[in-house]
């Protein structure tokens, strides 16, 4: 336990009724936004808590409104939300307040002797200083704020702590600290036939698409790089990440079953703050990131935050390179202590070279190349990004609030130059490079949704409910036209280097070939009514149920070079998807719980040869689990087993000449079963002393076959295992930060990730590629100076330098398409807190 000096003045002093309070008593509070002093002064009396803080130290603090159903220890919790203040439970009912890691006011000439207070520093989740790697609560699951271990769910958070110790530049590099989620999974593109795009991968099923506090975030397919890909997510501003296992549809509409990704975003706080960092790394990486927050007036009614973010890096593949200017205000508006707005806008630019990982195929198996080697020439793209929201919440009073929502996200890239390598049999030692022109994708998502939460009591019952409704409007539009030698295909005039020994001659852009020019474009509108109750029944079981009626209308279309507008036939569907969980917290420390879940979802893709839409996709799961805490919450592990079917799942036709208005065919491959057990634990063990833990056993197979598909089953049939997911992932990840007077300050800590072989889509017979283990390391170093705090950190990513892949696809015959894995990676910092 640490040892925390408290030096109590007698003026400041506030001592109210000793009654021992058990901190698993939910007790209704009401305590408007206020001079932190005076909301605590209330939290005591209504909690019956005996509180010890300097009220001089205090002064220019101001805390949050909370009101509803808590426990003292979460009324606490949310009070002190952005006030830069700590508490500390020095017995079951006296709490010890402080300001961050400062002492108390010690130039009072009237203070008392020090008293020493033996407990756990207890921090708010969004103090910027917070060394926790274990968050209380999330959101994603429920929508409501609920404590992890009161909800039967399994729900993952990655604390800022966490993004900090590993220096986490980008959302892939975060998302290895959760099992059974996997980065750089490989799907080609929609955007045009060849182009491969990297994905999020949950329990098998992969993904790009994230969200952002809520807000549903679409990836940029088919750009052919993963710096326009969606876990690509700048996370300058970002304080935490939560991930969902299991279908979320009930909430969230359109979620690929496996899972979810949702980006929880800095927020304005009442206590100044301030930091700049400059990072530098291999490849010529330089990253510089600023972030500042605190009051506009003088009464905190309006609350900003900026962050600012600017990245150049080179890469270790040739012709490869990302820069990218990422800047993010909010302004918060505390409008009464019962009503707040908040406005947020993002605005990122990035430029990037593509790379579509090209692997020639040498005798029908890909070749050893290095990794630096590229067969395809400098493309250079461009992405411009733009994220605007506001929202409001009012609480009408102390049982009855409602949240309300407008946000839109725009992203638009363009590549006027890519290169599609190609392998010819004819020539065994030459890779011809295929030039697409003007290649050009947008995405852009608008979103509104409304929700009423309610807390109540029936025949000692307590409920938490729910009511909501939401609208997603998603347009996606891709197009690209080829050069007049690939479209013939020229040899004499197409660009050609040698597979061993490459030398890149350049070419200047080619010349358009009018009659390949094509244009895509989906519209999906997506309507949805839920509703969700969570009952708090007596011996502590919580049983939380919900239904979601959604309506999903998609209309698409194509042109051609001469304007010829094909109209396909829209699509309108529905459903009802529900949700149900159970949970017995048998101990403070000990869950059971197990849900049931179903999800629905529109499949975009068209089928050969009339290009008729595939049926709707659904998908349900079982799941069971135990969750444990240890430490005062300080630890936390999740062990859980689920078994998933998704039916009618859309993907490539394995025959590539199949286009369907000009992009590639899909296919509904039937129904796949995703199960296994996942283990997750995280937090602090000893003081100083953290780690995380994650296994996963993710079993995918296919369940069922479709017999317009045969052909395509000559080779995965019922029970064969499927592409892309590798059946075993785990990882370790360690630091220990020294506590004594002479070492103080100074962190060390290093980890393993550790991935199981996958097969390779979409050629006969399936190749695979290997699986891979990648060893990290880490040293910081803080150091106080007034109250300035400074800390220099060294970190080594793949410390063996392993030659791996994270994902690949096959272009029969002439190569594969891969994913390569990041080689010996070293990044420094200095960043200066105040």
């Amino acid at each position: 336990m640490k040892t925390t000096s408290l030096l109590l003045a007698s003026t400041g002093l506030c001592a109210v009724m000793q009654l021992a309070v058990a901190e698993d008593k939910s007790i209704r509070f009401d305590i408007p936004a206020q001079s932190a002093a005076d909301a605590l002064d209330a939290l005591a009396a209504q909690s019956e808590l005996q509180m010890l803080f300097d009220r001089n130290a205090l002064q220019n603090s101001r805390t949050q409104a909370v009101s509803g159903l808590y426990t003292a220890r979460e009324a606490l919790q949310k009070l002190l939300v952005g006030s830069g203040l700590t508490f500390t439970f020095t017995a079951a009912d006296a709490v010890a307040i402080k300001p961050g890691d400062q002492q108390f006011n010690q130039a009072d000439p009237a203070t008392l002797p020090a008293v020493k207070v033996v407990g756990q520093p207890i921090y708010d989740a969004l103090d910027p200083y917070n060394p926790d790697y274990v968050l209380p609560n999330a959101t994603a699951g429920t929508k409501t704020d609920t404590p992890i271990m009161e909800t039967p769910l399994n729900v993952q958070v990655i604390s800022k702590q966490v993004l900090k110790d590993q220096q986490v530049i980008n959302l892939g590099q975060a998302l290895k600290n959760v099992s059974g989620v996997t980065t750089g999974s490989f799907a080609f593109g929609t955007g045009n036939p060849g182009t491969p795009s990297q994905q999020i991968s949950l329990r098998g099923f992969a993904s790009e698409t994230i969200f952002r506090n809520g807000f549903r975030l679409q990836g940029v397919s088919g750009m052919g790089n993963s710096a326009s890909g969606s876990f690509s997510r700048e996370m300058a501003n970002v304080e935490s990440v939560e991930v969902l296992k299991g279908p979320a549809a009930i909430l969230y509409g359109l979620v690929e079953p496996g899972g979810m990704v949702n980006v929880v975003t800095k927020q304005p706080l009442a206590t100044p703050y301030y930091s700049l960092q400059q990072q530098f790394g291999s490849y010529d990486l330089y990253r510089t990131s600023i972030d500042a927050t605190g009051p506009l007036s003088k009464d905190d009614t309006l609350l900003y935050r900026t962050n600012f973010s600017y990245e150049n890096s080179g890469s270790f593949r040739d012709f490869v390179f990302n820069d990218s200017l990422f800047f993010a205000p909010t302004l918060r508006w505390n409008i009464s202590p019962r009503t707040q707005a908040t406005l947020e806008l993002e605005y990122q630019h990035k430029k990037f070279g593509t790379d579509v990982g090209f692997i020639p195929n040498v005798n029908g198996h890909p070749i050893n190349i290095p990794r630096s080697r590229n067969y395809g020439e400098y493309s250079p793209g461009e992405q411009d990004t733009i994220f605007v929201g506001l929202n409001w919440s009012h609480q009408f009073n102390d049982d009855w609030s409602i949240k309300h929502r407008v946000a839109a996200n725009l992203a638009d890239s363009h590549i006027p130059q890519s290169t599609y390598p190609a392998f010819h049999f004819g020539k065994p030692d030459t890779v011809y490079r295929l030039n697409y022109f003007n290649q050009a994708s947008n995405n852009d998502t608008y979103s509104t949704n409304l929700d009423l939460t309610g807390h109540f009591d029936t025949v000692g019952l307590k409920h938490t409910l729910l009511i909501g409704g939401d609208y997603f409007r998603i347009d996606t539009q891709g197009s690209y036209a080829t050069d007049l030698a690939w479209s013939s295909f020229d040899l004499p005039n197409i660009s050609a280097i040698d597979v061993n020994n490459p030398v890149h001659p350049g070419r200047n852009p080619p010349i358009l070939d009018p009659t390949s020019y094509f244009k895509g474009v989906n519209k999906t509108d997506q309507y949805g009514l839920y509703i969700q109750d969570q009952i708090k029944l007596p011996f502590n079981v919580h049983v939380m149920g919900g239904i979601r009626y959604q309506y999903i209308h998609q209309t698409s279309f194509t042109q051609d070079y001469i304007g010829t507008t094909t109209q396909q036939n829209p699509t309108t569907q529905d459903a009802v998807t529900p949700r149900v969980g159970i949970l017995w917290q048998a101990q403070n420390w000990l869950s059971l719980y197990a849900n049931y879940a179903e999800s629905f979802g529109a499949n975009t893709g068209k089928t050969w040869p009339n290009s008729g839409s595939i049926a709707p996709t659904s998908a349900e799961q079982y799941e069971g689990g135990i969750k444990t805490e240890f430490f005062d919450g300080r630890l936390r592990a999740t062990l859980a087993y689920y078994d998933l079917t998704k039916t009618n799942v859309a993907s490539n036709d394995p025959d590539i000449t199949h286009l369907c208005g000009g992009v590639r065919c899909s296919i509904a491959v039937g129904a796949i079963r995703s199960r296994g057990p996942e283990l997750d634990i995280q937090g602090e063990i000893l003081p100083g002393w953290n780690m995380i833990a994650t296994y996963a056993n993710t079993q995918v197979n296919i369940v069922k076959t479709n017999s317009d598909n045969a052909m395509f089953f000559d080779t995965l049939s019922v029970g064969d295992r499927y592409w892309g997911v590798p059946r075993n992932t785990a990882s370790f990840f360690s630091t220990y930060e020294f506590q004594e007077d002479s070492l103080k300050g100074f962190k060390v800590g290093g980890g393993v990730n550790m991935q199981d072989s996958q097969l390779v889509c979409c050629n006969r017979p399936l190749p695979s590629i290997q699986g891979f283990a990648t060893i990290d390391l880490l040293a910081s170093y803080s150091l106080k100076v007034g109250k300035t705090k400074v800390t220099t950190a060294f970190n080594i990513n793949n410390l063996l330098n392993k030659y791996y892949f994270t994902g690949g696809g096959i272009d029969a015959p002439s190569g594969m398409f891969a994913t390569f894995g990041q080689p010996r990676f070293f990044m420094g910092s200095v960043k200066v807190e105040f």
